[in-house]
């Protein structure tokens, strides 16, 4: 084969498994707290966990996540970070937009202590909540 057909051949490789590994991940919270920063610029306690039943996507192809809550919160994703891992944690980290324009980073993290438990944070600059959530069908 010549350059120009390996070439050919390599973009409709990388055309045909990046359009095969883009998908839309549910999944389903089951608690939710927040974390508030004070004067002082740090953050202050967690609030009390509130038992929530919301449904999360993850929708890689439209580049975004919608929290299905009361008041539907869309997310553009802006940049995917590479994970991290540690003894403790895996972190998927997205660079993110909500659907008011404010930036934000949403993390999905695995806690390896807590036999594998989930959670979805969403930080800004001032705020940051986090849902316990499941897998969804």
């Amino acid at each position: 084969m010549n350059k120009v057909k390996i070439g050919f051949l390599l973009v409709f490789l990388f055309l045909a498994f990046n359009q095969g590994f883009s998908q839309t991940y549910k999944f389903k919270t089951t608690g939710l707290s927040v974390a508030v920063k004070g004067d002082k610029g740090k953050f202050g306690e967690w609030s009390e966990l509130k038992l929530v039943n919301i449904l999360i996507s993850l929708d890689t192809n439209k580049n975004r996540f919608v929290i299905y809550s009361e008041a539907i919160q869309v997310f553009e994703i802006v940049d995917y970070l590479p994970a991290e891992e540690n003894d403790t944690d895996i972190v998927y980290p997205f660079v993110c937009k909500d659907n008011n324009g404010e930036d934000c980073t949403i993390s999905f993290i695995t806690r390896k202590n807590q036999d594998n438990r989930k959670q979805l944070y969403i930080k800004y600059d001032d705020r940051v909540l986090v849902y316990n959530v499941v897998n969804y069908q």
